[in-house]
């Protein structure tokens, strides 16, 4: 049978160092649990889709210089070539791009009026061939027609009649039912009409950390700009092979632009969340770090005990104790402290959490993952003070007796 309240009386005696200890497990555990929180929960966003087929997609920017240049007839010229190429599935003009941090967004709102409530989205500018080049999934409705498609000149500030939502954005609309949406008209601008022909299964915002990024809207627009975003869609597997083939055709085919920033959405979303990466690192380095120092701590605990109790454990040894004995006696010793230790260490996870969740808006943290820290480090407690114990457990009991 254990000796635990020999253990325990043991410790009240020399309580300064296992209470120091407990506080360093309670302080790791606190940290450590919001850590892995705050890392799956960034992980949770990176793996969010886009709704683009990322994988067969690229982009560039045309920008015009030359003096008495028709947009329009040069605009179709190019995309006509564009999407009669070999390996080309289809190509559109666009005026943002998802997950690339600059875009544009607009509200809906039930009712006309400037007191009105309304609800933000992404905004992008497409032609009817918008659904078919992202690799959209049109779950509800319809798509756009030619003849629903407008040009935009600058400065405009009038809007087409009908638009194509995301499914997020339709079950922010309508939170009982997303699909009553279809035919439903809103106002954008206070008090422009738009009706809502289309609902497509996800287009992500250009912004990964604003609390819409789900809600995007398309607007039948293509744009008399001198510089504007091409997106292409090429046949699978053959992305890479087209992007130096497309720029060189857009170049040879107008010497009065400049075709550059030629960039796959693959190569946008790792730069999207490049800071999350970054932060997951950094994360996963601070828990590394004090996973260790914790350790050391407990070894060094052990260590200090059986230094100030090798007369003491001779004497065991004398009188019949097992080496199994003397360890198993240092790792309930620890067992103990690590157990009021994570105890602590949970309420400050918990209080901690609340603060963040307060303050970042995040979701609150799990009892699995409280329960996770609380296993891993009564696991790291009882692995650090392994060592010393099997010290304990290899004095000799002649040495031990003859120590002053």
């Amino acid at each position: 049978m254990l000796e635990t309240g020999l253990i325990f009386r043991a410790l009240m005696r020399n309580k300064m160092g296992a209470i120091l200890i407990a506080l360093q497990i309670a302080l790791t555990m606190a940290i450590m649990v919001n850590a892995i929180f705050m890392i799956q929960d960034r992980q949770q966003q990176m793996k969010r889709p886009s709704g683009i087929d990322e994988n067969n997609t690229f982009y560039l920017t045309n920008t015009v210089f030359a003096q008495d240049h028709n947009f329009q007839a040069e605009l179709q010229t190019d995309l006509n070539t564009l999407r009669k190429t070999p390996g080309i599935v289809d190509a559109i003009q666009i005026n943002a791009i998802p997950l690339s941090g600059g875009g544009w967004s607009m509200s809906l709102q039930h009712e006309p009026g400037e007191d009105k409530d309304a609800i933000g989205s992404a905004l992008y500018m497409v032609d009817e061939h918008g659904i078919n080049t992202m690799g959209l999934n049109l779950i509800a409705g319809e798509n756009f027609s030619q003849e629903d498609i407008q040009w935009r000149g600058q400065g405009q500030s009038t809007w087409p009649p009908k638009t194509i939502i995301t499914k997020a954005f339709a079950a922010q609309l309508f939170p009982d039912d997303w699909q009553t949406a279809i035919g439903k008209t809103f106002y954008i601008s206070q008090t422009q009409p738009m009706q809502i022909i289309g609902i497509v299964e996800a287009l992500q915002a250009p912004w990964n950390g604003w609390d819409g990024v789900e809600r995007s809207m398309l607007v039948p627009f293509q744009m008399e700009s001198s510089s504007s975003y091409y997106f292409i869609r090429t046949e699978p597997g053959k992305r890479d092979k087209m992007m130096p083939i497309i720029e060189k055709v857009l170049a040879e085919s107008n010497k009065g632009r400049i075709i550059r920033r030629i960039t796959t959405v693959e190569d946008t979303r790792k730069r999207s969340y490049r800071q999350h990466n970054a932060t997951n690192k950094i994360l996963t380095t601070v828990v590394a770090t004090l996973t260790l120092i914790t350790s050391f701590g407990i070894v060094g605990l052990a260590i200090f005990s059986i230094n100030r109790r090798t007369k003491q454990i001779g004497t065991r040894r004398a009188l019949g104790a097992t080496r199994w004995q003397i360890m198993r006696y240092f790792m309930v010793e620890n067992f103990l402290i690590s157990t009021v230790g994570v105890f602590i260490g949970s309420i400050g996870a918990i209080g901690l959490n609340m603060w963040l969740v307060s303050t970042f808006n995040l979701t609150p943290i799990s009892f699995e993952l409280i329960l996770f820290g609380i296993v891993a480090l009564l696991i790291v407690g009882q692995l650090a003070v392994l060592y010393p114990a099997r010290k304990a457990a290899l004095i000799a009991p002649a040495t031990a007796t003859r120590t002053i």
